[in-house]
């Protein structure tokens, strides 16, 4: 007798499009600059060739965003050639800490001196980018049986309009991109090994102890496109060198 399992692995595969039950959802976004930077570089920004899933996650959620749901990207293209420029530009050494702003708060004689942190840095960054978002909208656990399309119907609304939550943007806050439906624009022709690249973040449940969950994925330009796997890689197949947010593969 089929189990359960296979049943539904069988209905998926029927389904074709990796199981999912609507088709992506398609955004197109561009901007003159972006920085999507690797997490194996710690002083130096320096960007991936290619906008990373997560960022593409987050140019969605500016659009529209609910708690119901979360968005699933799987795959994007490269519209535009990759290039390179490089800018200095004037940072803080050290990241502020929740416990601190509380104390700066609390008593008004308490100063951060943000001159005697500065520090001046080199970003390697994108320029003249262009990307389309193929994804699909998962709903929430305690939502299971509940459709998507609701969802689907109002995020392309807001993309027709031109409307969003806020600002969309390329990696980093002050590189805004514009947005709008999908063209006819082909993809590059490009090949390449990109590395390890942030896959998802997990975020620990109100009331629940711990930070978040860093998973990742190697990630392969194949044909200008970027295919986003459902699953991301095990804990033993990646090291982390003492943060979350840094990766290197183990044993590749």
């Amino acid at each position: 007798m089929e189990s359960d399992t296979s049943k539904r692995r069988n209905i998926a595969e029927r389904r074709g499009n990796g199981g999912w039950v609507f088709p992506d959802l398609v955004v197109e976004v561009a901007g003159p600059l972006a920085c999507f930077t690797r997490p194996e570089l710690k002083v130096e920004r320096v960007s991936y060739p290619v906008m990373t899933p997560s960022a593409a996650s987050g140019v969605l959620e500016a659009i529209y965003w609910k708690p119901e749901f979360q968005y699933v990207v799987r795959a994007i293209e490269v519209l535009k050639p990759i290039e390179w420029t490089s800018i200095r530009r004037n940072e803080v050494k050290s990241a502020i800490s929740a416990t601190e702003v509380a104390a700066l708060r609390k008593d008004p004689r308490r100063r951060y001196d943000v001159e005697g942190d500065r520090d001046q840095r080199n970003t390697m960054l994108l320029r003249d980018v262009a990307y389309r978002i193929h994804a699909q909208i998962r709903t929430s656990p305690h939502l299971s049986g509940t459709s998507p399309a609701k969802y689907r119907d109002q995020l392309r609304r807001r993309v027709d309009r031109g409307a969003c939550f806020s600002q969309p943007f390329l990696g980093c806050r002050e590189f805004s991109c514009s947005f709008g439906p999908a063209s006819d624009a082909p993809s590059i022709d490009r090949d390449e090994e990109l590395g390890v690249m942030l896959h998802s973040i997990i975020y620990p449940k109100r009331g629940q102890g711990g930070g978040e969950k860093y998973r990742w994925f190697r990630a392969q330009l194949v044909d200008g496109v970027l295919e986003v796997p459902a699953k991301p890689l095990d804990d033993g197949q990646v090291a982390l060198p003492g943060t979350g947010a840094r990766a290197s593969m183990q044993g590749r």
